[in-house]
């Protein structure tokens, strides 16, 4: 008897694939919390056998190719569902491709995730840090160890101080010297980087300890701290289009002592900071230490935070 699973968002269906291993996966890119493209970026990894076939609304090309170069087998436009997703259906479940024919004359047969090679972040579902896909201003991605944070930390720091950027790390001590010779060996002058100023480097407590009060950040602290740290760095980067990288953790620090609720504040509060600046922000998570894991309430608050979430 066949099984069927319904997920209500991104998160969901990522967790259900998992679970259910589905032989087809019907998926809308325009979902809460973790958009379709993302979502069969994971899945890939996860229930590498389950077909994936789009069904959105989203006309353009691009978009098509971009759901196309996940490993997905299949765009049908919603629209022409009524006519074309049974079809759709079948022809993916042979293990052919299918496109809603109002594509037609448009060439999609670039490399897929699953045939092209990508940068370190892409073995999960990121590949902003490689500049191939721009970060979307405020992203999140949960680690399950130090050398896949470091990782990120590294490419994604390294890619904002060689494009003549800047760069503001907030993070543990550990984190900050394991950080140092990774970006020596990317082959940049972190100390010119430093005297110039475009490369800023703070503990993520102290950090916290400077908008904090009764557990709680103060907005207008939070906002002039960093927007006066931003502005600094952004007038040390080079060119007239500067933009500046931040990687916190202070969040992360919150979560796990156990403070929910001014962690969620604090990431509504960053939200703010793309707004008026020209910012690329990661908020870095271990997974091993976040009080309940990623099937909690919270977790699902912090994810709606931000505008992509990721997962090593």
């Amino acid at each position: 008897m066949p099984v069927i699973g319904v997920a209500l968002d991104g998160l969901e269906a990522v967790q259900k694939a998992k679970e259910l291993q589905p032989d087809l996966i019907l998926l809308d890119i325009g979902l809460p919390l973790l958009n379709g493209i993302e979502v069969a970026r994971q899945i890939r990894k996860l229930s590498p056998e389950s077909k994936i076939l789009f069904v959105s609304q989203e006309a353009s090309a691009d978009v098509v190719r971009g759901a196309l170069g996940t490993g997905a087998q299949g765009f049908v436009f919603k629209s022409d569902a009524g006519r074309e997703l049974l079809k759709g259906v079948s022809t993916v479940l042979q293990g052919e491709q299918f496109i809603s024919g109002r594509f037609a004359g448009h060439d999609f047969s670039g490399p897929s995730d699953a045939r092209a090679s990508h940068s370190v972040r892409s073995s999960a579902v990121v590949e902003p840090l490689q500049q191939d896909v721009k970060i979307a201003h405020h992203e999140v991605g949960f680690y399950s160890d130090d050398r896949r944070f470091l990782d990120d930390l590294t490419q994604f720091i390294g890619a904002a101080l060689r494009a003549g950027n800047s760069a503001i790390v907030v993070s543990t001590e550990s984190h900050r010297d394991s950080l140092l010779p990774r970006l020596q060996a990317y082959g940049l002058d972190v100390g010119a980087a430093v005297k110039q100023g475009r490369y800023i480097a703070l503990d993520a407590a102290d950090a916290l300890s400077t908008f904090m009060i009764d557990g709680m950040p103060d907005a207008a602290r939070f906002l002039n701290f960093f927007g006066n740290l931003i502005v600094a760095a952004a007038q040390a980067a080079k060119g007239e289009q500067a933009r500046v990288a931040v990687c916190g953790e202070g969040v992360h620090l919150l979560w796990a002592q156990g403070n929910v609720e001014a962690a969620i504040r604090v990431e509504s509060l960053t939200n703010e900071m793309p707004k008026t600046y020209n910012v690329d922000i990661l908020c870095g998570y271990s997974l091993s230490s976040v009080q309940g894991g990623m099937e909690t309430h919270t977790f699902r608050e912090i994810c709606a935070q931000h505008s992509a979430v990721y997962y090593r």
